[in-house]
């Protein structure tokens, strides 16, 4: 079994996978106006209209409404991408800050809501745990 994608729900795919194609650096790949991806070569963010959720019923997902799951990316220099969102994110959560774990987070919320963590292994432990990979 291999882990391939996580799929947000949204009412507006084009906002939200523009905001992650400027947050990532990462052209998304569109199947219509319905579904939208960003794929790093590890896995994939797939984006999907609320009209995609009555295929899975009627009220499987609901956009804007993550409360359990934060998005992850793993970033080269997480200080220098938090320049970078500097006007196109509103909402920080956290500003850049080295966790107990090792990774330097930088945590917010994108358009709809969901929370999103860009972080850099900074401690050993950390940069050899993310290398194996």
């Amino acid at each position: 079994m291999e882990f391939m994608s996580i799929r947000v729900i949204t009412d507006d795919v084009a906002r939200l996978a523009g905001f992650y194609e400027q947050a990532t650096g990462v052209p998304a790949v569109r199947s219509g106006p319905e579904f939208a991806e960003i794929s790093t070569g590890r896995a994939t963010l797939a984006i999907a209209s609320t009209r995609t959720v009555q295929l899975f019923g009627s009220d499987a997902a609901r956009p804007a409404d993550n409360h359990t799951v934060i998005i992850e990316f793993l970033v080269d220099d997480v200080d220098a991408v938090h320049r970078n969102l500097k006007g196109l994110v509103d909402d920080f959560v956290i500003e850049p800050t080295t966790m107990p774990w090792g990774n330097r987070s930088l945590l917010f919320r994108d358009p709809d809501g969901n929370l999103v963590n860009f972080f850099t292994p900074v401690t050993p432990a950390a940069i050899e745990k993310f290398a194996a990979r």
